[in-house]
């Protein structure tokens, strides 16, 4: 699979190329709606993989996760079986305990589908809001400032 897809993304902005199969498609032959979400999670999980942060690890090692607080999200076009996607993710903000990030599907240079994401770090000993990890901060930093 490629690693790109037109049109190019910003430096600041973390692409994703996602295949439409059947599977991702409703009965009317368009991909559902809540698929688009698994979708933006992927990117945003490739994301944190590219960085050298895979979420495994951050459980398992620091006892941290990363939960959605907060989405919205603008369904503007269909997507059908066999598209190829780009997902994009942007940081669009970078808080103590939280990430907001700005995502975006398109079909070629048409945009599909558009959200907000805020993503909330957990320590999942304490079940409680935790820091961002600073390695993961010192990472994203160039990319917020965008």
């Amino acid at each position: 699979m490629p690693t790109t897809v037109r049109p190019e993304a910003p430096a600041s902005t973390f692409r994703w190329p996602v295949r439409v199969y059947y599977e991702d498609t409703d009965a009317g032959g368009i991909v559902y709606y809540a698929n688009f979400l698994r979708f933006f999670e992927r990117c945003r999980t490739e994301w944190l993989r590219a960085l050298g942060l895979g979420q495994r690890e951050l459980a398992a090692d620091r006892g941290l996760q990363f939960v959605v607080a907060q989405l919205s999200v603008d369904y503007l076009r269909p997507a059908r079986l066999d598209d190829l996607l780009a997902i994009d993710a942007r940081v669009a903000e970078l808080a103590r305990t939280y990430l907001v990030f700005e995502q975006r599907a398109l079909r070629g240079d048409e945009l599909l589908a558009q959200a907000t994401v805020k993503v909330a770090c957990v320590d999942t000993r304490r079940n409680a809001p935790a820091r961002l990890p600073a390695d993961l901060v010192s990472r994203l930093q160039p990319t917020a400032a965008a």
